[in-house]
């Protein structure tokens, strides 16, 4: 682990346990001989209700970590432990097209093993946390893209899980729609306080969200640096202490990417 996740997980409250912890994390893709090392050695400690943003370079390992913590993959080598349900948000929202906004909510409770009489009640509950009140009528095809990340979300949310494992979940979306979805997870995280860990190309986007940044190295990835971000919320992308801040991430994923060409 390095000084600064020390430093940073001290300053963590006693009763903030570790959600998510990984330690000399190893993975190698493909036969002996044409292999590709995706992860080497990586270490990362999540709190509870933290809010963590992962950046890196493509093909740096980001989206093979969220694999590995949503049990979808394994390592060769080291350990992995999350405290509590997990869920995995991507890029696409991936909704049951035949099943209306309200359905695909519902079909998540039924899994989470909510009685039926309590279903219709809970996902309009959790729709109208996502800003969807009177949407629920409709299927995927009818609602726009960043309507249908929030029914992914409110989905999530109805697996009753505690940590959110987001995979660029905005990176599709034009630049308005990104902006206001922004400000709808922060203030769902305000109100839930669920532990979030982050993937993202966008650094604006990982200093507008997370209280730290981790910056990964180019493959095989492992944790370079971590800025913590110490602005007030809710947050306004045009603060100048976030500006200043993506800078200073910017800097790191730069000297990153040029230390990676010069092997």
């Amino acid at each position: 682990m390095s000084a600064a996740a020390i430093e940073r997980l001290a300053s963590v409250p006693a009763l903030a346990e570790p959600m998510i912890g990984v330690e000399g994390l190893h993975k190698v893709y493909g036969p002996a001989g044409s292999h590709v090392l995706a992860l080497a050695d990586l270490s990362l400690t999540v709190a509870r209700g933290e809010f963590v943003c992962l950046v890196g370079a493509s093909g740096c390992g980001k989206t093979t970590l969220l694999n590995i913590l949503a049990r979808l993959d394994r390592a060769q080598a080291g350990t992995v432990t999350t405290r509590g349900r997990a869920a995995l948000l991507f890029q696409e929202a991936a909704l049951f097209p035949w099943l209306t906004a309200r359905g695909n909510v519902e079909l998540a409770l039924r899994l989470a093993g909510v009685g039926h009489g309590e279903r219709p009640a809970e996902a309009e509950r959790l729709l109208a946390l996502v800003r969807l009140e009177g949407f629920g009528d409709l299927r995927p095809h009818e609602l726009s893209g960043g309507m249908r990340q929030r029914v992914a979300l409110a989905r999530a949310l109805a697996q009753r899980a505690e940590i959110l494992l987001m995979d660029e979940p905005f990176g599709s979306l034009d630049a308005m729609t990104r902006d206001l979805l922004h400000e709808e997870l922060e203030r769902l995280w305000l109100e839930v306080s669920p532990t979030i860990l982050f993937v993202t190309h966008d650094v604006r986007e990982a200093v507008r969200l997370g209280d730290w940044v981790a910056i990964l190295t180019s493959r095989p990835g492992r944790i370079a640096a971590e800025v913590a971000v110490a602005a007030p919320r809710p947050r306004r992308a045009g603060d100048p202490l976030l500006a200043s801040l993506v800078e200073e991430v910017t800097r790191c994923l730069r000297a990153e990417v040029s230390r990676h060409a010069a092997d």
